[in-house]
């Protein structure tokens, strides 16, 4: 039994170690950028006070379409996509745009609401973008539509088996000891000092890596995402989520209709008062009048806490409305994925925590490929010295 034991640790160890070389910096990599936006919001606020606020006045904010009709006379801005408006009457209006012929997005633009004058590009937009693009889909060309996004996915499930084999591998004969189990030995060096960082620290920050990746899995693949909407989801929620897009007819695309912004805006309103603190509204991408719009409550303090709407803007009516308040406790989690990812669901003491263990990572692909070495040098056979060499050999 002892040498089963045995066996299967050695195994294990193999498959810990070359799955750890393997994906030692595409993990670091994933995972520094991930630290680098944890703040992102904040840095942003930060960066961008001077143009977020506007002085309230006593005369109506613009309506919608007007505010973008006096934006493209200004300026040749690009097809506008998605405004971002407030209950705030100080807060300015966030304008995004679509991707023009060649690929590249404009940068989006903060906006008066009395008079559509151009506040400023948000700066550090760019910035995070590339960050973004590069924890994602490690920046191959497709975006979310390439392959980077299932490389991202394959990365994470080799962490998960990492994570479990050197779980298992470091399991002490004294398992019911805390200082066992959490306290580097800080007084070893060389290898000892290393395998002790690599285990200790590991264990510290493995439920949290466990989290981050069963989290981000939802994001690289589809099979991994109808499994968590079935097994969260009630029934016919499920079925509605997984219901595949109808394609397009080749060679005979329906033409684009001019939708506008105001009568969906003017519906909504009516709809939510003054409960909302701020409101996106999206176009739609292709054919069609339906306006996405992603509202957050005055109280929400998470991003990923809204209610989803949908409103024709030839008629006015709604055509569906998703109520975060009327989500069962499964959905809720569905909903909250990226800020669980991230561990903004706890407040900045968690999404300090998860930064602080994603920029940890570098350190384990160190101490990992020093552990392996030591281990290939012990197990190299010592050479005689050429002084004890006697003839023939």
């Amino acid at each position: 039994m002892r040498r089963m034991g045995r066996a299967i640790k050695a195994g294990l160890l193999q498959v810990h170690s070359i799955a750890g070389l393997v994906l030692a910096l595409m993990l670091s990599l994933i995972a520094l950028t991930g630290a680098i936006m944890s703040f992102e919001d904040e840095i942003g606020d930060y960066l961008n006070g001077g143009i977020l606020q506007v002085a309230p006045r006593q005369a109506p904010a613009l309506m919608p379409d007007e505010l973008v009709a006096r934006l493209k006379a200004g300026q040749d801005a690009g097809k506008v996509t998605a405004v971002t408006l407030s209950s705030d009457p100080s807060a300015a209006v966030h304008v995004r745009f679509g991707r023009d012929e060649q690929g590249v997005r404009p940068a989006s633009l903060y906006v008066d609401p009395y008079d559509a004058r151009v506040l400023g590009s948000p700066r550090g937009e760019e910035f995070f973008a590339t960050v973004r693009r590069l924890h994602r889909w490690l920046l191959i060309p497709g975006d979310a539509k390439g392959w980077g996004r299932q490389t991202t996915g394959i990365a994470a499930l080799g962490l998960i088996v990492m994570l479990i084999s050197g779980l298992v591998l470091r399991w002490p004969r004294r398992a019911g000891s805390v200082k066992m189990w959490l306290k580097p030995n800080l007084g070893l060096s060389g290898r000892g000092l290393h395998r002790s960082l690599h285990a200790v620290i590991g264990t510290w920050v493995l439920p949290i890596y466990l989290v981050m990746t069963l989290t981000g899995l939802w994001y690289s693949f589809d099979w991994y995402k109808d499994g968590v909407v079935r097994l969260l989801s009630r029934p016919q929620v499920a079925a509605a989520k997984m219901q595949p897009k109808q394609p397009r007819a080749p060679g005979h695309p329906e033409p684009a209709q001019a939708v506008g912004l105001d009568r969906a805006w003017t519906t909504f309103q009516r709809e939510e008062g003054d409960r909302f603190s701020r409101a996106l509204l999206a176009l739609p991408a292709g054919p069609g009048t339906a306006i996405r719009i992603r509202s957050w409550g005055k109280g929400s303090t998470l991003d990923t806490t809204r209610d989803e709407f949908r409103v024709d803007a030839a008629t006015g009516q709604f055509v569906s409305a998703e109520r975060y308040a009327d989500k069962t406790l499964g959905e809720k989690t569905i909903a909250n994925l990226l800020d669980i990812h991230r561990g903004a669901i706890l407040g900045w003491p968690g999404k300090l925590a998860f930064m602080i263990a994603a920029a940890l990572m570098p350190l384990f692909a160190v101490t990992g490929v020093l552990l392996y070495l030591s281990r290939r040098r012990l197990r190299r056979p010592a050479q005689p010295p050429l002084g004890q060499l006697v003839p023939g050999e």
